[in-house]
């Protein structure tokens, strides 16, 4: 019964905030041709609408309302998400709500509310991290708005972000937030990429960067993989007795491995993002959300003859077949699983 009050008081917090973002947001129009707005957001604006006409067309979907108005933040980022793991292992906790299903997070507009919560998780020894969020999708429950955060980003970024967003427009599964973060992670990687397809400065840099962060993937999910084995193994009773376990897993495995991944591609420690970000079991929950899936897809993609979009349909077919078969088993589980037959392997899609 507390719980279910306090997820009541949640909702109704995120419902007002969400609600606020609706209230104050002005249609682009208006926005562009008022004098009171800087020209670099007026051009961010109208990068935002050409992104959004590009990714409807390239997916022969019909436009959404979507990204029809902007609403100017007063503050850096739209929320804040308070991801948690239990202290002896590298999962994350997750939160379930009617309707809208589970998720491996909870996300706040007010950072103090976000603090309090991490805070009161801390309390009962669960570990938790905490981090700033510029963007995200209501899943068409509302009519997202371009929010004032995007325009931090340089041209690549805001189209792979944009791309990324309205992907969980055209295709969501319930319940499987990573595979969702994945895939959507994906698809507007490479949608900006084949965008900015001519731009070779730009190609470069890209190719670069996409190295390293694969590079950077597969070592964090292999080692976030070892210290939820080591955890596990170790039955530790409390928090204060699994801590010096991670402590010396962090400082000898992970900050060594992330340090010499960086110097591999030339990238000073300072300017390592990797190196300087805080790492525990949960904020290593939070990053497996987002790429534990990567190796798996990949292979996936490289099993399916075509292009991007003949990839995305050979997914909405497997989604469409496994919502047929009535599988108690994941989507994720279906379309990685292992009992697929041979000649799937040489597959390929008219």
């Amino acid at each position: 019964m507390i719980s279910s009050c306090a997820k009541v008081g949640y909702l109704v917090e995120q419902g007002t905030g969400q609600v606020k973002l609706l209230a104050t947001a002005k249609d682009n129009e208006k926005i562009l041709n008022d004098v009171r707005f800087s020209k670099k957001h007026k051009e961010k604006i109208k990068k935002i609408q050409v992104y959004k006409s590009y990714f409807y067309k390239y997916w022969n979907k019909k436009e959404t309302s979507i990204y029809s108005k902007t609403t100017m933040l007063h503050d850096p980022a739209v929320t804040y998400l308070v991801i948690s793991s239990d202290f002896n292992k590298v999962e994350a906790r997750e939160e379930c709500f009617p309707i809208m299903g589970c998720f491996p997070y909870l996300g706040f507009f007010k950072k103090s509310s976000a603090t309090s919560y991490a805070n009161d998780l801390k309390t009962k020894g669960i570990v938790t991290y905490t981090r700033p969020v510029y963007a995200y999708s209501t899943l068409g429950y509302f009519t997202d708005t371009i929010l004032s955060s995007f325009f931090y980003f340089d041209d690549f970024e805001l189209a792979e972000l944009i791309f990324h967003e309205l992907f969980h427009t055209v295709f969501f599964v319930k319940d499987e937030v990573e595979l969702n973060e994945n895939l959507a992670n994906y698809f507007g990687k490479q949608m900006a990429i084949e965008y900015f397809k001519d731009d070779i400065r730009l190609k470069e840099r890209i190719k670069e960067e996409s190295l390293l962060s694969k590079a950077m993937s597969k070592e964090l999910v292999d080692l976030a993989r070892k210290l939820d084995k080591g955890l596990r193994s170790k039955k530790f009773k409390n928090i204060d007795e699994a801590k010096p376990f991670v402590d010396s897993f962090l400082s000898d495995k992970i900050k060594p491995k992330l340090r010499s991944v960086c110097h591999e591609f030339n990238v000073a420690d300072e300017k390592c993002y990797y190196l300087n970000r805080k790492w525990n079991q949960a904020s290593l929950a939070a990053f497996m959300t987002y790429e534990n899936k990567v190796d798996e897809l990949l292979v996936l993609r490289n099993r399916i003859s075509g292009d991007l979009k003949d990839f995305f349909h050979y997914i909405e077919k497997e989604f469409n077949e496994f919502k047929s078969a009535k599988e108690k088993k994941s989507f994720s589980k279906w379309l990685f699983g292992k009992n697929r037959s041979n000649n799937e392997k040489a597959h390929t899609l008219n």
